[in-house]
Formats: structure tokens, C-alpha cells, sequence
């Protein structure tokens, strides 16, 4: 029995890390195996993509991150899928097609870089209003340099919109939820809805 893989992607502060961990309790105590995991992976490779977001930049970033996904889905995502796990992957290629995008790399060149990764079985998108997110961020503190830039919220909101709809019509299964106003538990329920109809 091979498993399920689902992503969870969307702008900074919006809860991507939060609806991971509780996806992945649920999914636990429901007994069902996961492996959970995060882009830029643990790896070496990632941890250089992840601490080096000051130095790198536009293409390089595109590439030192896309290099990141190909080690990952070899090494971490196909492994547990062919184990029959349901992997969560905290990111994945929407993000690359939103803040590489922003970084001024072009989507076509993004997704030529990534289209040879796998794609997710579920692709959830979080976002929400940028003045709720602006709101978050200013309470939690920018994480990076794609969150201190002017008017990013605003951009990368809109971006993940139409990241969606990319996606989409590339044939990836997308799910959307808009946590203006929903709660960490209430985007929870509606992503374990759709695995289990996706299982």
C-alpha cells in the first residue's frame, strides 16, 4: 500500500507550521503512519538554502532550492510514500513559484526547475487577508527578508492566489482555505477532510 502526499503552502505568519503539526497529531492519533517534514529539508543542502536566504538570491536561490526538493523527494517523500505514509510537507513547489517569483525569476524558469519534482497528491494553499497577515506578522516578527520587503504581504497573497489557479490547470489537485477567518482548527478539519477523501 503506497501512501498520501499533501503540502501545505502560503504566506508567511499565515499558519503553515501550525496547520502541519496539528494535521499530523490528528492524522497520528487517528493511526495512520506520517512522515512529517519541512522545505528547505533537515539536509545539509537545505539547511544552506534555509540559513542563506540574506545571501542568495534570484536565480541562485531558485536553484540552491529546487536542488534542496530533487534530495528530498528522493531521499525523504519517496521512501515514505512506498511505506505507506502520509507525508505533510510544511512548503513545498507553490512556495517556490510565489518567492522565487518575487525574487524576480521568472514562473516559467521557476517551474522548469521544479516540474520534474513529484507533485503533491494535495496541494493545500493557506492565505488570508494581507491586513490579517500584516497584523501576525508585526506580532511575531518577519522570519526573512521576503517578509520585510514593503508591500509584500499585499504581493505574495496575491501570488499564492494565482499560484493556485497555476497550479490547478497543471493538473495538481489544490485545495484552498482562507484563514481571515478560520481558526488553526477549523483549516485542520477541512485539510483532514480532504485526505481522507483523497485517501
Amino acid at each position: 500500500m503506497t501512501g498520501l502526499f499533501v503540502s501545505i503552502d502560503g504566506p508567511g505568519a499565515v499558519g503553515k507550521s501550525t496547520t502541519t503539526a496539528l494535521v499530523v497529531e490528528e492524522l497520528r492519533a487517528a493511526g495512520v503512519p506520517v512522515c512529517q517534514t519541512r522545505e528547505p529539508s533537515e539536509t545539509p543542502l537545505g539547511q544552506l538554502a534555509r540559513t542563506g536566504t540574506e545571501i542568495y538570491r534570484g536565480m541562485a536561490m531558485a536553484c540552491l532550492i529546487a536542488a534542496d526538493r530533487y534530495m528530498h523527494v528522493e531521499h525523504e517523500i519517496r521512501p515514505a510514500i512506498a511505506r505507506g505514509e502520509t507525508v505533510v510537507c510544511d512548503r513545498y513547489v507553490a512556495s517556490s513559484l510565489v518567492l522565487q517569483v518575487l525574487d524576480g525569476v521568472s514562473r516559467d524558469v521557476v517551474w522548469e526547475l521544479n516540474r520534474h519534482a513529484d507533485m503533491p497528491d494535495l496541494a493545500v494553499i493557506i492565505n488570508a487577508r494581507a491586513e490579517v497577515i500584516e497584523k501576525r506578522l508585526t506580532s511575531r516578527g518577519a522570519h526573512s527578508r521576503y517578509e520585510r520587503q514593503h508591500g509584500s504581504t499585499e504581493r505574495e497573497c496575491a501570488a499564492y492566489r494565482e499560484t493556485a489557479r497555476f497550479l490547478m490547470a497543471a493538473g495538481v489537485r489544490v485545495l484552498q482555505l482562507d484563514a481571515s477567518s478560520l481558526g488553526p482548527d477549523e483549516v485542520t478539519r477541512a485539510v483532514i477532510a480532504a485526505i481522507r477523501e483523497r485517501g
